[in-house]
């Protein structure tokens, strides 16, 4: 196997979480009163940390207007947004095949834990994960390079080697370099192609399946 420790993000990766998350922030800014029209794109907003999304949507830093925003935008997202999401074609058949050859797999979502644990048990998925690390409510972890230093404190150093970050946005190319890990980058997500070719990680594949060719690839 190319690597036996697979850090694995969460939304744009394993799953498409699109809808659930999208129409819970649009339901977090009308309440607000900033509303936006439904065919406004927002897929830009799934993969980096929630609060630094809403500076950009409320044009504003004030932590009073940015933490009402995320509280509001949580009572929908965890009583429906978290299950307006489906699983990508193939992915459950590829953890399984890769448990079966040895691998580990590790979460490292900036999502909440809370929520993070919920998708996978709701998925069936959790039983594949040796731990499940995501940011705590209260911010904490929620950059990409601590929450990735945090899982890896898990993993024997002699393991390191053998480690690689798969995730769709350039903020899980930039954490696994700040923990000098390989990382791989799927284009079926929602990073850009422009972007993942700035942020150059060490493979880019396109689909479910190259991934598993290329994991399953020994050199």
């Amino acid at each position: 196997m190319r690597y036996n420790v697979l850090l694995w993000d969460l939304d744009g990766t394993l799953t498409d979480p699109k809808e659930g998350i999208t129409r819970s922030v649009h339901y977090a800014l009308e309440r607000l009163d900033y509303p936006v029209r439904e065919t406004d794109d927002l897929d830009w907003i799934i993969g980096p940390p929630l609060k630094e999304s809403f500076k950009i949507l409320f044009q504003t830093k004030d932590e009073a207007i940015l933490n009402q925003a995320i509280s509001i935008y949580r009572e929908r997202y965890r009583e429906i947004g978290l299950y307006e999401n489906f699983v990508y074609p193939g992915i459950p058949e590829l953890l399984a095949q890769l448990q079966e050859k040895g691998c580990r797999h590790y979460l490292a979502t900036s999502k909440p834990r809370v929520f993070a644990e919920k998708t996978l048990q709701h998925f069936l998925l959790d039983s594949y994960f040796s731990v499940i690390m995501g940011s705590e409510l209260n911010g904490k972890f929620v950059e990409k390079d601590c929450l990735i230093a945090e899982v890896l404190k898990t993993i024997p150093a002699s393991s390191r080697a053998n480690t690689v970050m798969i995730g769709d946005r350039s903020y899980d190319v930039h954490g696994a370099r700040a923990n000098h890990i390989d990382v791989i980058s799927v284009g079926y997500g929602y990073g850009t192609a422009e972007e993942l070719r700035i942020a150059s990680p060490d493979f880019i594949v396109q689909s479910v399946p190259d991934l598993g060719k290329l994991l399953f690839h020994t050199s």
